[in-house]
């Protein structure tokens, strides 16, 4: 008990535990979980959507369901909102974790930690709020599923990678369960041994090649292509309307609060790092899909022998899992973003920070292309992609025993396959409602409802 805490923690036996999550299944039955039907009073899926970009730049917006419209995946990866309203009608157990929030299958991926090791983890979390288990599990089947379509895959084929998922994440979690929480803690997925254990010889370069990629993509390959001398000075290029420099009257002091607010924020030793670095110029840049629209801004500078750092200044608003559970205890939304990503995480950049921007505006701050690489999905194979989402499915159960009981979990999901064949079915259930959605999204541009500006 800490000093000043009302109450201690209450510890029980992992025996104890497991046997109160078996206890939950007369409540919750497993099999409800593959249950899907759109309440008769849910709302339009555009009007949503539309709800969504409250507070967003208006002028972006089109770009962002342009970005929405290319597909039912990407439709998927952009409307976190729109499913997080749909969760919160299904069952789920009681049992909190630290969530991603917007647990889809591009949303994990490699990045750099600071010791400089590729490990493979969740790299994604502007909706992290502590929510129930079975959200992200179940945004991440529905896009095993949407992704397996989008691949031309059947849905027998896209089942049996549901399931690989879900197997990985429960046999993964009970073997949390068993660990102490510094064995829990320490566990990471480094992409060393993501290649030793493929499963083949073409597998094993496919790895390769992606380990390569991602090693390739860090900012003193990317600065030179997005920059230009002017004046003596190192600027960035504006390409408008995806990066341009910000019009905004005071400008110039808000960057310079930021700066020195985002430097409070990082520890000591780090400080004296990021003060090894002069300030050079910063713009607008549009990233992702469901983030088009917020306020993301790139932050270039140089050491003193003009190797350049490139940090993202990126627009952290309340979660979209918020109006459903407990509101988050830190009022500042990057604070919120940067303590969830450290507690799911295995390892977070060593210059993570947040601010507080004027007009109430949260940021939290990260490097740019920190060898950060989603995997690519596009075309792969069934093989391929039942791989993947059990190593995605592997990957979320250590983040989520982290910050959960993974025992009481465990004890819920037990040893056989039944939660795993109702993820199946709710995956295949949720993929056709996102198609449904996504034609209602293309009926109303096509009316002229709403903008869409498609890119090149």
């Amino acid at each position: 008990m800490t000093k000043g805490s009302k109450t201690a923690p209450v510890f029980r036996a992992r025996a104890e535990r497991l046997a109160a999550g078996k206890a939950l299944r007369e409540r919750i039955s497993r099999k409800s979980h593959g249950d899907w039907k759109p309440k008769r009073s849910r709302r339009d899926p555009v009007e949503l959507l539309e709800a969504s970009n409250k507070g967003r730049l208006p002028q972006l917006t089109p770009i962002r369901y342009g970005r929405m419209l290319k597909s039912p995946f990407t439709f998927l990866r952009g409307s976190a909102a729109l499913m997080a309203f749909d969760l919160a009608g299904t069952p789920n157990t009681g049992i909190r974790v630290q969530a991603c929030g917007d647990c889809h299958l591009l949303n994990f991926g490699l990045f750099a930690t600071p010791e400089r090791h590729l490990v493979f983890d969740v790299n994604d979390f502007d909706e992290t709020l502590p929510a129930p288990w079975e959200w992200d599990l179940k945004r991440l089947v529905a896009s095993v599923v949407v992704a397996a379509r989008d691949d031309r895959l059947s849905d027998s084929k896209a089942r049996d990678a549901v399931m690989s998922c879900v197997s990985g994440y429960r046999q993964h979690l009970a073997e949390c369960s068993k660990m102490n929480p510094m064995q829990v803690w320490y566990q990471r997925l480094d992409v060393e041994a993501l290649i030793a254990n493929a499963p083949d010889a073409e597998a094993k370069r496919f790895r390769q090649q992606i380990a390569h990629e991602a090693l390739e993509r860090v900012i003193e390959h990317h600065y030179p292509k997005v920059t230009e001398k002017k004046d003596g000075h190192c600027r960035l290029v504006d390409h408008p309307p995806l990066l341009f420099h910000a019009r905004e009257r005071h400008w110039h002091e808000w960057l310079h609060e930021a700066l020195v607010e985002y430097r409070r924020t990082l520890s000591d030793e780090r400080r004296v790092l990021f003060d090894r670095y002069r300030f050079e110029d910063s713009a607008l840049k549009v990233v992702g899909i469901g983030s088009v629209g917020t306020r993301c801004y790139i932050a270039l500078f140089f050491a003193e022998d003009n190797e350049p750092l490139v940090l993202q200044f990126k627009e952290a608003r309340r979660s979209v899992l918020e109006p459903y559970v407990q509101k988050s205890k830190y009022e500042n939304q990057g604070e919120r973003v940067v303590m969830g990503q450290r507690l799911m995480q295995s390892s977070s950049d060593i210059f993570l920070g947040w601010a507080c921007g004027r007009r109430g505006f949260d940021f939290y701050v990260r490097q740019l292309r920190d060898m950060k690489m989603s995997i690519p999905i596009a075309g792969v194979s069934a093989v391929q992609l039942e791989r993947y989402a059990e190593t995605c499915g592997w990957t979320l159960a250590r983040a989520h025993a982290k910050s959960g009981d993974a025992a009481t979990i465990s004890g819920y999901l037990g040893k056989n396959n039944a939660f795993d064949k109702a993820m199946a079915k709710f995956g295949v259930a949720y993929a056709d409602q996102t198609e449904k959605d996504y034609a209602a999204l293309v009926k109303a541009v096509r009316s002229g409802r709403i903008e869409a500006l498609a890119e090149e």
